[in-house]
């Protein structure tokens, strides 16, 4: 018997946890696998600025918090006042839903909370990344079929949408 998970394994697993919306806070480590999910609205285990819309695009305020996740080195600091989109996990990031197609924002585009902004992509799984709060696309920081890291900013939006 395999200790690796399977393409299949973690389809179900994702498959689980989607239909367990009881369930505020997972963890699951098998091997070198390790998975740890917070709904929003859950108490975190460690105090963290750090929050996650219901499909799962990181909200930050501009100041790091203490025990926040290390940054992109080459990051640049965000001005006061903008509210910043972060990638929740490791993937492609995607601007449009498909090749050829239109950008699902541009900058100086005026969106609503529930407005995808851009696509994630992790083991061919599309994620929908929503903009969690309403204002103006002020900087689109990662480049199209770019591979971002967790807790990279992806976009910057002025909520005052000036």
């Amino acid at each position: 018997m395999s200790s690796e998970l399977t393409h299949e394994d973690v389809q179900r697993i994702l498959k689980i946890i989607d239909e367990a919306k009881h369930l505020e806070e997972l963890e699951l480590v098998y091997g070198g696998f390790r998975l740890h999910i917070r709904r929003q609205g859950a108490p975190a285990s460690a105090p963290r600025v750090l929050e996650t819309t219901a499909e799962g695009a990181a909200l930050a305020p501009s100041a790091p918090a203490s025990g926040e996740p290390a940054l992109k080195g080459a990051e640049r600091p965000v001005p006061a006042g903008m509210v910043v989109i972060r990638a929740p996990m490791l993937g492609t990031f995607y601007r449009a839903p498909s090749p050829g197609e239109k950008p699902f924002v541009e900058v100086g585009q005026a969106v609503s909370a529930d407005d995808t902004v851009c696509l994630i992509e992790v083991m061919k799984l599309f994620n929908s990344i929503k903009a969690g709060t309403a204002g103006r696309v002020a900087e689109i920081r990662a480049q199209n079929a770019a591979l971002v890291e967790y807790n990279e900013v992806l976009i910057v939006i002025d909520p005052s949408g000036r």
